[in-house]
């Protein structure tokens, strides 16, 4: 028994989902009867998963990583590990929700340190990032402290190089990547 995560479904046949169990499972909708590869290689749960495209997957685990695979070298007799062409770092996930999404090459996701990640697809690191403050009750200015806060929700906007951000105290922002 496993715990869903996430869950994406690309071009109206493949559907990929982490798992609590620290796997991701991806499934040709024409036939469900088993997955057509498990993906192995985080080591705690998966708790986001998206496609960059109809060959490569980005999954996101509370591990503090994001893999990128490649759906080409996976095996559907075994779980695939050699199918992770990179992990990528820099952001801290442990226990919360922190968000993921893509757009074209690049990859965003949130952190439990109330910062905003953005990694281009080809790197391990970060490419850049943006710290949210916190308001300060007295003077109503945002500060660097986090308090503990973290980015919750990040989503490209559109077609764009725009990225809406939310953390978990409300704070909504609208990024540019320049």
């Amino acid at each position: 028994m496993f715990a869903v995560c996430s869950s994406l479904l690309t071009l109206l046949i493949s559907y990929a989902f982490g798992s609590a169990d620290y796997r991701t499972y991806c499934y040709d909708l024409r036939n469900i009867r088993a997955p057509w590869c498990v993906l192995a290689g985080h080591n705690k749960a998966v708790s986001y998963v998206k496609f960059l495209d109809s060959e490569t997957l980005v999954t996101a685990s509370t591990d503090n990583s994001l893999k990128i695979w490649d759906l080409n070298k996976t095996s559907p007799s075994s779980p695939s590990t050699s199918a992770c062409s990179l992990t990528l770092g820099g952001h801290t996930n442990e226990k919360n929700f922190v968000g993921l999404s893509v757009a074209n090459d690049y990859i965003t996701c949130g952190s439990e340190t109330n910062e905003v990640f953005a990694y281009h697809r080809s790197l391990p690191m970060p490419i850049t990032s943006h710290k949210f403050g916190s308001i300060d009750p007295i003077s109503g200015k945002e500060t660097d402290d986090d308090n503990g806060l973290s980015v919750s929700s990040v989503c490209w906007r559109g077609k764009s190089d725009m990225v809406v951000a939310s953390n978990s105290s409300g704070c909504v922002k609208v990024l540019q990547m320049v």
